[in-house]
């Protein structure tokens, strides 16, 4: 019954995502073929071969359509290229980058968490809450110029921009991993905490076993599961906010796409990757959701309960 719930809020999540996304593209006033030298003639010619001169009902159902079969139609300033094609050209890169950032940051923010945890009120805790803090505090656009200019530029000990090898990628994926490793460090911190006071720590503790040993065996598991929760909305984050990162270092990614997309008024590549990412992050949150689920049975036992009110 929890997974046929977590199941029917995402179908009804997509649709209000997808009829949200199409209402505001067309409330938006302004013409994608605004241009001085195209003739009315003309002008109907293209409304009409991209069906914008339909009723916004039958372009809604049409939309619909191809939401379902993966169809967002075609781009208005790419000719001849879908914006499925797009997507696909662009996404596999933003999806490594992402990748590589979520891979530094959990083990990275978790390990933090946990060493400022187990040093509570010493200088390490301080040293470590210091670190999450400037995480947090400064963004990544101006991390990543930092980055540029001191290991790039300064040190010349990896490239300043641009996509190809492997060392292209390590300046991108620490200026996107700075922000979820500071949360992850500050949320498992906080819950290894209250898990170490925990009686059943005491007892162990009790009987000898090295601290260390407690928290990695006994503590982190019940620690990590506030982590798992975020995991979902934080993969999402990180791929979004790597519109910034993209630009920046000049990626050929998906963020790339949408910023084009955006200054040409080309609403199909708009509509299409704001539902691809829309879509990424609401998949993302009921795996996440279904994870801690499994983790942690109490959640399914109080659904249970709940239904049986």
């Amino acid at each position: 019954m929890y997974l046929c719930k977590k199941t029917f809020i995402l179908i009804v999540s997509l649709f209000c995502v997808v009829s949200g996304t199409f209402v505001i593209m067309k409330a938006i006033p302004g013409d994608p073929f605004m241009d001085e030298r195209i003739t009315e003639e003309v002008l109907k010619a293209l409304h009409s071969y991209y069906g914008l001169d339909q009723p916004l009902w039958t372009q809604y159902v049409r939309y619909l359509k191809g939401f379902v079969t993966l169809d967002f139609g075609r781009s208005l300033v790419y000719t001849g290229r879908t914006v499925y094609q797009l997507i696909s050209d662009g996404f596999p890169v933003s999806a490594q980058l992402g990748l590589q950032a979520l891979c530094l940051a959990i083990p990275s923010g978790i390990l933090l968490g946990t060493w400022a945890a187990l040093k509570r009120s010493r200088w390490q805790d301080s040293t470590a809450m210091v670190i999450s803090t400037l995480g947090i505090s400064v963004p990544n656009f101006v991390l990543a110029s930092l980055l540029q200019y001191f290991i790039a530029l300064q040190l010349h000990l990896l490239p300043v921009a641009r996509w190809g090898t492997f060392a292209h990628t390590i300046l991108p994926t620490l200026a996107l991993a700075a922000l979820p490793t500071a949360f992850i460090s500050r949320l498992t911190r906080s819950n290894m905490v209250e898990v170490l006071q925990q009686d059943y720590i005491r007892t162990a503790m009790a009987k000898g076993l090295p601290l260390f040993r407690i928290a990695i065996v006994h503590g982190l598991r019940n620690a990590i599961l506030p982590v798992i929760s975020y995991i979902g909305p934080i993969t999402a984050q990180i791929l979004t906010g790597s519109f910034v990162i993209e630009r920046i270092f000049a990626i050929p990614g998906l963020g790339e796409w949408l910023i084009i997309s955006i200054n040409n008024r080309d609403y199909p590549v708009i509509m299409g990757i704001t539902i691809f990412y829309s879509s990424l992050l609401l998949v993302s949150i009921f795996l996440a959701d279904i994870a801690y689920s499994l983790l942690d049975p109490r959640i399914r036992k109080v659904h249970r309960g709940n239904d049986h009110e």
